[in-house]
């Protein structure tokens, strides 16, 4: 009786000690989840990886899965199950799939360590899903933080959880179809964001000051940002079939940004920083919208620019940015600045930088 009493005991302060644990993690904030972060989670399960065939094949197979990637906090969730501690490869994980539990995998996703385990995050944990399996691994992600991937028997989905994000995994031939639609919309709006850039240079270097010009530069090139980090993600869950695609996209990026930052700062009567700040917060319909735009530059209708700084114009020639920044503060306009002879330059520059600088301001006229 005695040594029943004491077994009672041990089972008490067990539970005791794991609803703690539970409390713990549920009010262990996690900071919200960068970009970047998840794109390398995306990394891990992309094509051509033995955990993108494993659960794909578990799709096929009509099956249903929960595999989580282990860390500390995991631990003291999981009940039941058995040690496997073996390497991952694409049979084992279609085999032990075919058990109810959740697998357990290593850090490095390199290993096996449980199968058949029961999961048994907090309840109080909010989640919209209707199914065990998914309710299971959604709470299991927002309370350990790692990543936890389910697939559905019914649906022949693939969903990842990880941290707050929920994310549906599509089938290859889905996504190429979905990026080669998205490169196709960039490659018209990289056209029209060239035809805006060869239009301002033409009207800056006629000393024209015109404001719609610059913020039709700023819309296209804020557009093509926004679509390429969708992109971006499409391309990183790809993987080995992304990589050709990875290639026309960096081609397509090449040099938008810049052009677009020296435009900003070359037109905003706030700090750059600040303005660019203000117009990465705009959505799609906002970009496209030129009030928002001339809003973020800190323009009213009444108080249109005069005049502009010219650091864009004046970063195609050989100049470093802190000379630029000396005739941008010395002559306090481009039209001043590129229409001045060279002696003129001497005093910032120097006699034979000036001559070279003279030189190369003459050419851009030229070739606009």
């Amino acid at each position: 009786q005695k040594i029943n009493k004491q077994k009672t005991s041990l089972i008490y302060m067990e539970q005791q000690l794991k609803k703690e644990v539970q409390i713990i993690l549920s009010e262990n904030k996690k900071g919200k989840t960068s970009k970047e972060e998840f794109l390398n989670i995306l990394r891990l399960i992309s094509p051509g990886t033995q955990l993108r065939a494993a659960l794909e094949s578990i799709v096929r197979a009509e099956r249903g899965a929960i595999i989580v990637m282990g860390n500390e906090l995991v631990n003291h969730i999981v009940d039941g199950g058995f040690k496997i501690n073996a390497r991952v490869t694409l049979q084992r994980l279609i085999e032990l799939s075919k058990m109810d539990g959740a697998m357990i995998l290593s850090k490095d996703m390199k290993k096996i360590l449980y199968a058949n385990v029961h999961l048994t995050p907090d309840p109080k944990i909010k989640t919209n899903e209707t199914g065990t399996r998914h309710k299971a691994a959604e709470r299991t992600a927002k309370m350990t933080g790692t990543l936890v991937m389910a697939v559905s028997e019914k649906k022949k989905e693939i969903t990842l959880y990880y941290k707050e994000i929920k994310y549906q995994l599509e089938n290859t031939e889905e996504l190429l179809r979905k990026v080669n639609e998205q490169i196709q919309i960039l490659e018209k709006q990289r056209e029209l964001f060239d035809k805006s850039i060869d239009r301002l240079n033409i009207l800056e270097l006629s000393n024209y000051v015109n404001l719609n010009q610059a913020i039709t530069v700023i819309q296209k090139g804020r557009l093509i940002k926004k679509i390429s980090q969708d992109l971006k993600k499409y391309v990183v869950e790809l993987g080995t079939e992304g990589t050709l695609l990875k290639t026309r996209l960096k081609e397509l990026l090449s040099g938008v940004e810049k052009e677009t930052n020296l435009v900003i700062k070359d037109y905003t009567n706030l700090d750059f920083k600040k303005t660019y700040a203000l117009l990465d917060g705009l959505t799609y319909d906002e970009i496209i919208d030129q009030e928002n735009v001339l809003k973020s530059l800190a323009y009213e209708e009444d108080s249109l620019p005069k005049q502009i700084k010219g650091w864009r114009i004046l970063s195609k020639t050989s100049l470093k940015d802190y000379e630029i920044a000396l005739l941008v503060k010395e002559f306090n306009s481009l039209g001043k600045t590129i229409n001045s002879n060279s002696n003129s330059y001497k005093t910032i520059l120097g006699e034979e930088k000036a001559k070279l600088f003279k030189e190369e301001i003459e050419k851009i006229k030229r070739n606009f």
